[in-house]
């Protein structure tokens, strides 16, 4: 990305990568859509330094706020495919955790 990068210019390539982390999800990749989100917080730490409308046209308000919702959209499809993956990362952490909490209550048993 270049250093005067338009906001135009950063928000389509976070909407390229949100298609892309789609993608990943879709596939259970789930080291590229950690790459792939690492790449889209470095973006959107650009647009927190300068995220101003007042320079945009009209149509570059319009087109910034389609991807928006595109990278919205996107996002909450990554959710779909990984929250069910989350969840049961969650429930064998917690059944490991309660486990060596008996463990560690009643002596483990060898």
């Amino acid at each position: 990305m270049l250093a005067m990068a338009s906001q135009i210019d950063i928000y389509e390539e976070m909407s390229a990568l949100s298609a892309r982390m789609v993608e990943a999800a879709q596939a259970n990749d789930w080291e590229n859509l950690i790459g792939l989100e690492k790449s889209v917080v470095a973006l959107r730490r650009l647009l927190e330094v300068d995220d101003d409308n007042s320079r945009l046209s009209a149509r570059e308000v319009e087109l910034k706020r389609t991807l928006i919702q595109r990278i919205l959209d996107d996002d909450a499809e990554v959710r779909r495919h990984t929250e069910p993956w989350m969840e049961q990362v969650r429930q064998f952490l917690g059944g490991s955790a309660r486990r060596k909490q008996v463990e560690g209550a009643y002596g483990a048993s060898s």
